[in-house]
């Protein structure tokens, strides 16, 4: 057996072992990234346009599964209040227990007296349809609005509802991580500012964008490990048509 011989025989072995490491990895890690995902991660069909333009109609997001007393201010939650239907809800979490919400304030909303930058709101739309009186939320409760402040049925419509229409923090089953639906509105809600200077501060993203680096790698790792065998026996057939070809030409 030729040097050359041996010399492609252990670069395939060596290419078999290395792809078939890659496979190995990339499942485990498309697996894990799914079963990560779907332990931390929840899939819900916003009903409403209440949460427009940040969310519209019919989009679909992936909520993050937080415990209530992890809820800051800015968060998109998604929650269940009876007294307010009997469908899960999306609404943006603009004051947490003790907070004195009001508006407007020249046309803005306030948090214990600062007013809130609110990027998120429809262009040239108003903090609110309505004013909203000076409003101390409950211990233990929030207070949300929708983004879509012309058409939300929210805190400031719920207002006489008693409660000063906050809802619990048990309420919350999820935070809102990113929109997966329609793919032209794909990605990670950003997280608010107005409200990062606020005892608190405002929640960290969750681990969507790793679950889907885990998802993406492994997914990679699979397709180049598999494709491994049928492109190195091709090339190694072109190789040894070469060599024949070569020794034909020498005899």
């Amino acid at each position: 057996m030729s040097r050359t011989r041996r010399t492609d025989e252990g670069r395939g072995r060596l290419g078999s072992v290395l792809s078939g490491v890659a496979v190995a990895l990339g499942c485990v890690l498309f697996l894990g990234g799914f079963a990560w995902g779907a332990v931390q991660y929840q899939p819900y069909t916003v009903p409403t346009g209440s949460m427009t333009p940040t969310i519209g109609s019919g989009d679909r997001v992936l909520a993050q599964r937080i415990d209530g007393d992890d809820v800051r201010r800015g968060d998109v939650v998604v929650f269940k209040q009876s007294t307010w239907g009997d469908l899960p809800m999306v609404k943006r979490v603009v004051g947490i227990g003790g907070d004195k919400v009001a508006c407007c304030k020249e046309g803005k909303l306030t948090v214990n007296g600062e007013e809130v930058a609110e990027p998120y709101l429809p262009e040239g739309q108003g903090a609110a349809a309505t004013g909203i009186p000076t409003t101390t939320v409950p211990k233990g409760r929030l207070f949300l609005l929708g983004d879509e402040r012309s058409g939300s049925l929210d805190s400031s419509v719920h207002l006489g509802d008693g409660d000063h229409g906050s809802v619990p923090r048990g309420a919350v089953k999820a935070r809102v991580d990113a929109v997966a639906w329609p793919m032209d509105k794909f990605g990670l809600l950003a997280r608010p500012q107005g409200f990062s200077d606020m005892p608190g501060g405002i929640s960290q993203p969750g681990p969507l964008r790793m679950v889907v680096i885990a998802i993406v790698v492994g997914m990679v790792l699979v397709l180049g490990g598999a494709a491994y065998g049928p492109v190195a026996k091709r090339l190694g057939r072109g190789r040894g048509r070469n060599r024949t070809q070569e020794a034909a030409g020498v005899g």
